[in-house]
């Protein structure tokens, strides 16, 4: 390196010398033999244009070894992502294929599908032995730079549905995120998660007696979040609006909207640690009874409120072998009742997950719930899993649950799951 930055140099003294050589010679008439200077001088010039003749040699065969030395480089690139294309020529446009050019607008696709078995002594809660339960297809694009678009539709034993369908605006001033559509309400963690992103085969029995079971808090409404996110913890408020037809909060009434409302922060403890704490409020319209017609005997107010934590450990040097989330949600119930008070009901559940080799993870989940209408009635629930991933397209999931429930009935069952997706399938919510 040292020889190469100073042949700049040499150059610059060569030509300052001939420079100086050229001011100071004289023009010496013919036949008269010039003075010993100007033999000196011009001895001087031609030692300085060997000087500048050999930098010159030594130049072209540093700029033939870097031509070699790229045209190595190039050879290499091709090898590894594909010829490297010279610029050709500009050419009239061509119109390119419809199946080419329709491509680009195309959604990203994926099928996932949730298979379960069930086998031993079922209580009121019980799976069919075995069954699709359900198929979830999803359509996900980003629409434009300010907005993107997720649809989820679900299809089981039941019929076809839209489980998800909205539009979430990206770009808007102050931090916000605007969602329009079809969503599961912002209430807690388990209600947000879809089926097959569950770590047990089933959900927890407060989900089932609380918050709607598998639908959940699910209808058409706006999301509105604010972030933020300073050097040390993330904060995100979310306030929400339903039509109020959700499985929980459902009434004939006209005034039947949903209102809810979630604050949640997030903060790194360390670098292979965090936790997520949050806690939701949703309050509606809930039809209690049935009448002589068919429609709700009564019309009640209904509320909800939940807190949840979650703690993650997955250390960094070894993320893909190990890793421990635990999480709990608690939440109460106040379900108005007519010419009765007013039934207050609390459920909770505990759930651990801990990765012991690459694609086995194992896990136990403790419940305790009350149900909405009958505070008196309390569910007891116990449960171990097993998970293995063959694959990242699909997984494997053997569940023991016993459940205790409040009318004396005992229920032992081994839950079995093979879940399985093709198709590119954007996160869920984290």
């Amino acid at each position: 390196m040292r020889a190469v930055s100073s042949r700049p140099l040499r150059v610059f003294v060569a030509t300052t010398l001939i420079g100086a050589c050229l001011c100071v010679a004289r023009p010496v008439s013919a036949g008269q033999a010039p003075p010993a200077s100007v033999a000196q001088t011009a001895g001087d010039v031609q030692q300085v244009r060997d000087e500048v003749a050999r930098i010159k040699r030594e130049f072209d065969v540093l700029r033939r070894q870097y031509d070699e030395r790229l045209l190595a480089l190039e050879q290499r690139l091709a090898q590894i992502g594909g010829p490297i294309a010279a610029p050709a020529a500009p050419q009239t446009p061509q119109p390119a294929p419809v199946a080419a050019s329709s491509k680009v607008f195309n959604p990203d696709i994926s099928v996932n599908g949730n298979f379960v078995g069930a086998a031993g002594k079922n209580g009121p809660a019980g799976l069919p032995p075995l069954q699709l339960s359900e198929v979830e297809a999803a359509f996900q694009a980003i629409v434009d730079p300010y907005a993107k678009a997720d649809f989820f539709v679900a299809l089981g034993p039941e019929g076809a549905e839209v489980e998800e369908g909205y539009i979430t605006f990206t770009s808007l001033p102050a931090n916000l995120l605007l969602k329009v559509g079809k969503m599961r309400a912002q209430f807690g963690k388990v209600n947000t998660l879809h089926t097959h992103s569950l770590p047990t085969v089933d959900r927890p029995l407060v989900t089932g007696n609380l918050v709607g079971g598998d639908e959940g808090i699910s209808d058409a409404g706006l999301s509105l979040s604010h972030l933020v996110n300073t050097p040390h913890l993330y904060l995100e408020f979310t306030g929400e609006v339903y039509g109020g037809a959700s499985e929980v909060f459902q009434s004939d009434a006209r005034s039947k909207l949903t209102y809810v409302g979630r604050a949640r922060a997030y903060k790194d403890i360390t670098e292979s640690s965090n936790i997520d704490v949050g806690t939701s409020v949703a309050v509606g319209r809930a039809g209690v009874g049935i009448g002589a017609d068919g429609a709700f005997a009564s019309v009640q107010t209904k509320q909800l409120i939940g807190v949840d934590a979650t703690f993650r450990y997955r250390p960094l040097r070894r993320a893909i072998y190990q890793r421990l989330n635990l999480r709990t949600e608690l939440i109460w119930s106040r379900q108005d009742l007519p010419d009765e008070p007013q039934a207050r009901a609390f459920g909770v559940y505990a759930v651990g997950e801990y990765q012991l080799a690459r694609r086995w993870y194992v896990g136990g989940r403790i419940d305790r719930s009350g149900r909405s209408v009958d505070a008196r009635a309390i569910d007891l629930g116990q449960s171990v899993f097993m998970t293995f991933w063959p694959t990242e397209f699909s997984q494997v999931r053997g569940q023991y649950r016993r459940i205790s429930f409040a009318e004396g009935i005992k229920s032992h069952e081994f839950l079995f799951q093979l879940n399985f997706s093709i198709g590119a399938h954007g996160a869920h919510i984290f």
